[in-house]
């Protein structure tokens, strides 16, 4: 089972052929779709998206780069709309200390709360970590939370361990396409593969193939062939050891669930 675990569904640059966009994906054999929100002021437009289609797994968060309009009263409508049960995680929220002018104390208010919704409401998360591995790492020792996944993960070896010691799967994509990325391509190599999950971050990231161009979820199934390339595995166990891992995050247990609730509810 082919799983994106990291996409922008809700993006204008999918509101002209957004159906079209998924009827493509599926034709390639993708079957599950988990869209992370970065604002408040995107929630209602994932949430519907997850009603609408039945593949498709909401995930609410306000992205580190998005804290700066953010407020408190964002932070009690998160918490509210965690407390229905209607998301598979929270995300994308983290820490990215390279964004020019970035402000790393309001950031990491954000991110500190964020983790202990996810903590209280037993919600996985999904991590934007830019230049920020370590920092990240730090807040989920001292915040313990259910899992998660590493987005775009291009850290060291070393923290790669560290993440997967504390639950989390990393996130692999467009990035290990490029033959130059040699760190990222060595990592997606070499972890075990028990940790790795496929994402595309479309339409963002897009692939060595399509520089330039709209990055779309029918690229996952390019990228399932390059790790199973890069790691001397047949595509088909590929294929089904990502889309167990995903399942196992977010707790659903069969390919049968995925769509069963329509908006990404949590199984226990």
């Amino acid at each position: 089972m082919l799983i994106d675990t990291h996409l922008h569904l809700d993006a204008a640059e999918f509101d002209a052929d957004r159906v079209a966009v998924l009827a493509r994906a599926r034709a390639r054999g993708v079957e599950g779709f988990v869209v992370p929100a970065v604002e408040r002021a995107g929630f209602g437009k994932v949430l519907a998206l997850a009603e609408a289609e039945p593949d498709v797994f909401p995930a609410l968060g306000i992205h580190p780069l998005y804290t700066g309009r953010a407020t408190d009263d964002d932070l009690a409508a998160l918490d509210d709309l965690l407390g229905r049960g209607r998301c598979a995680a929270v995300g994308e929220i983290g820490l990215d200390h390279y964004a020019p002018g970035f402000d790393a104390a309001r950031q990491q208010a954000f991110f500190t709360a964020q983790l202990e919704l996810a903590r209280r409401h037993g919600l996985p998360v999904i991590l934007h970590v830019r230049r920020a591995q370590d920092a990240v790492l730090a807040a989920l020792r001292r915040i313990g939370v259910d899992g998660g996944i590493a987005h775009a993960f291009n850290g060291s070896p070393q923290q790669a361990r560290a993440f997967i010691a504390l639950g989390f799967r990393l996130g692999f994509g467009g990035a290990m396409t490029f033959t130059g990325s040699r760190r990222v391509r060595r990592l997606a190599a070499e972890l075990p593969l028990a940790s790795i999950v496929l994402e595309t971050d479309a339409p963002d990231m897009p692939p060595a193939w399509g520089a330039g161009v709209r990055n779309e979820p029918e690229n996952l199934r390019r990228y399932a062939e390059t790790l199973a390339a890069l790691r001397g595995l047949p595509l088909a166990e590929v294929i089904r050891a990502t889309g167990e891992n995903a399942r196992a995050l977010f707790r659903v247990p069969g390919t049968e669930d995925w769509g069963q609730s329509g908006c990404g509810a949590r199984r226990r």
